[in-house]
């Protein structure tokens, strides 16, 4: 993953979470996306990922951005992560009501999850969805 900053990320907004969930927004930007909210700052100089500003429990397991579409593991800690008044943040905010039965794969279901996952940062955070 390359080197990510607000500068090269699409903006946190209504428009970038359904392009997100239409699968509109390739998957290395959402893993961007999620490891630079997360704290992921990569030292270009040295070559290395720095942690500082990722939570102890996810630099400790993992010590580099996960691929968060791809693998399961990283996308349920995302889950767990999300305070319980958050879980719904993706229904109430955006009116998203899920996919068909039949229409989605895990793929679907872990782009939701980064969604509400980022929608309950901006919540944490206290930022205004637009």
């Amino acid at each position: 993953m390359a080197a990510v900053t607000p500068n090269n990320l699409p903006p946190l907004n209504k428009a970038t979470f359904w392009a997100i969930i239409h699968q509109e927004i390739s998957d290395e930007v959402v893993n961007a996306l999620l490891a630079y909210y997360l704290g992921y700052r990569f030292d270009g100089d040295r070559q290395r990922w720095e942690l500082g500003e990722v939570e102890s429990s996810w630099a400790q397991e993992y010590p580099e951005p996960p691929n968060f579409i791809e693998n399961r593991p990283p996308t349920v800690k995302l889950t767990r992560s999300i305070p319980p008044e958050n879980k719904q943040l993706l229904k109430e905010q955006l009116d998203f009501t899920g996919y068909k039965i039949g229409e989605f794969t895990p793929r679907h279901t872990r782009r939701a999850t980064a969604v509400n996952w980022l929608l309950s940062y901006m919540a944490i955070h206290k930022l205004p969805l637009h």
